[in-house]
């Protein structure tokens, strides 16, 4: 065999080692220090999987894009009339959890 191709016949296997020794790594981190956050070995293995799976792709660029849209909670609300000349500003409520809507 070639060194070349010992290299690109090895490089999947090292880097599935290499994510799974990251993974370990980065959870015994946050246990010790409590710290929260998206862990960043889940962002490689989304790569590594996109790599052999189009579908993947689709769903990270699907889910890339639907992140930058804005999350509007009232859309469809009527609006509250809010009068500035007298200096009356209607606030809205939250609804109880459980409470349903009529």
């Amino acid at each position: 065999m070639d060194t070349l191709e010992t290299v690109l016949t090895l490089s999947v296997p090292a880097s599935s080692i290499g994510l799974v020794v990251a993974g370990v790594y980065e959870l015994r981190r946050q246990r010790r220090k409590g710290g929260t956050g998206a862990p960043v070995t889940a962002t490689y293995v989304n790569e590594f999987t996109a790599i052999f799976y189009g579908s993947k792709r689709t769903q990270l660029d699907h889910r890339d894009s639907t992140s930058l849209l804005r999350d509007d909670q009232h859309q469809g609300d009527k609006p509250w009339p809010d009068d500035l000349t007298q200096g009356i500003v209607l606030e809205r409520r939250p609804r109880p959890p459980g409470d349903a809507q009529a």
